[in-house]
């Protein structure tokens, strides 16, 4: 058991001794109840002070009682206390509440299931985009590294609700399983979709045919490791330049080009827009390689007429600056003064 719980115990059986304690004098003896509580504490505490009144038999061998008891709680107590400050719980302890307390305040977080290969370069990913996510783990290897690393994470079983619950299900935005176990997978998808019916979940497969499975428990993608790894590999001989590009386009590392998704809100003043008269290509410098539709259908290399809708995902290439410009500026209303001087030059052009 854990030690702290031992604590907890003692102590709550400690409170316990002296309820009874003083129960015991007030009924055996008829005294008062400082009286009573205070031969109560001097007993427990065994420190040698005269009785506050003279003992009945019955009083004598209710202290004696008191007195063996008591001894054996205190002691334990100390013990427990002894053990906590010698194995370094203290801090420990003080740092997990710590660590709860921020878990409990995300929200539209992410959580990452299984710290393993795939899980670590996942919580690389999210970490130098900015995302905010909790690692649920149960290895015991895995979380000393978690807390080397600075992670914040949860020690536990995922398959459980009580661990998803505790990691924020209810408040985040999705759910990442990739755990060894396909089986496991399966049950942590199966939890996910039952405690949250509208997150999005996010499953590793391993095995073939486990990818349906995992749809059918209630995840919304699955990605198998070997599948991608197996055609990236391939592709990097088939179209070298082709992957080289990709790469380049997709890595945070790479400051010159990237490749970033901009959803339209539906306040946005380019609803209704197209892409040449938005100015984007012309204006900002960036390039629309595809649009992903609301309604689901995916638009490669849409043609400049081409309509913007509200909640279109726009695939976009280009610097991270124009990137960055081109978000903010989607998001503003038509009154916003940013769209005036951007249509201004446009036109101008």
């Amino acid at each position: 058991m854990d030690p702290v719980r031992h604590l907890k115990i003692s102590f709550f059986v400690l409170l316990m001794l002296i309820s009874g304690g003083t129960t015991g004098y007030m009924v055996i003896e008829g005294w008062r109840p400082l009286d009573a509580v205070y031969m109560t504490v001097i007993t427990l505490g065994t420190v040698g002070f005269k009785e506050v009144h003279d003992l009945s038999d019955g009083g004598k061998l209710f202290t004696m009682a008191l007195i063996v008891v008591g001894v054996s709680v205190l002691g334990y107590i100390v013990g427990s206390l002894a053990q906590i400050m010698f194995e370094g719980q203290i801090q420990r302890i003080m740092g997990r509440k710590k660590v709860e307390k921020q878990i409990d305040s995300l929200t539209g977080h992410y959580i990452i299931c299984g710290f393993g290969r795939i899980g670590s370069l996942i919580c690389k990913e999210f970490k130098a985009n900015g995302l905010q996510f909790v690692i649920i783990e149960k290895n015991v290897d895995a979380t000393e590294r978690l807390s080397t690393d600075g992670y914040l994470y949860m020690k536990g079983d995922a398959t459980l609700d009580e661990t998803l619950l505790k990691a924020g299900i209810d408040k985040a935005k999705g759910l990442i399983s990739v755990v060894t176990s396909d089986t496991e997978n399966v049950y942590i998808t199966l939890t996910a979709r039952g405690l949250n019916p509208d997150l999005f979940i996010m499953s590793r497969s391993g095995e073939e045919g486990s990818d349906i499975k995992l749809k059918r428990a209630g995840a919304n993608k699955v990605v198998s490791p070997y599948t991608i790894g197996g055609n990236r590999m391939a592709q990097s001989v088939l179209r070298p330049n082709v992957v080289d590009f990709i790469e380049i386009a997709t890595g945070h590392e790479h400051l010159e080009l990237q490749m970033e998704e901009i959803n339209i809100p539906a306040h946005s003043a380019f609803v209704g827009e197209t892409l040449v008269t938005s100015g984007f290509r012309k204006e900002i410098g960036v390039i629309i390689v595809g649009i992903k539709k609301g309604h689901g259908k995916m638009v490669f290399n849409p043609h400049s007429q081409t309509k913007i809708d509200d909640n279109d995902t726009l695939i976009v290439l280009g610097d991270p600056s124009s990137i960055q410009k081109l978000e903010v500026l989607v998001a503003c209303t038509a009154s916003d003064e940013k769209i005036r001087q951007h249509r201004n030059a446009h036109h101008e052009k």
